[in-house]
């Protein structure tokens, strides 16, 4: 049985934490898609908030790229579905280079 160090740990941890709330921040971009017309409006509040948090979560080249692409996914109608929080994790723990 491998025994994992502290810091190993307190990476694992933040990156369970990161998918929870990416889960999480992703079902509040997709609950306005649920409704009609006054989620749409809703989205040009959700946007820039959204935008934002996906710059405090990741930092970086990849923060700012994932920042941009949220905002307009977001702000475009039609396109809550896209879970851009979940892409953005799966791409920075599994297909990003170290």
């Amino acid at each position: 049985m491998k025994t994992m160090k502290r810091e190993e740990i307190v990476v694992e941890d933040d990156k369970m934490s990161k998918l929870i709330i990416g889960l999480i921040l992703d079902g509040i971009g997709m609950i306005s898609f649920t409704i009609p017309l006054l989620g749409e409006f809703s989205d040009v509040i959700w946007a820039p908030i959204a935008a934002f948090i996906m710059t405090r979560m990741y930092k970086g080249r990849v923060g700012k790229a994932a920042s941009v692409l949220t905002f307009l996914e977001e702000a475009l109608p039609f396109t809550d579905f896209i879970p851009s929080f979940t892409l953005t994790w799966i791409y920075t723990y599994f297909f990003q280079r170290k």
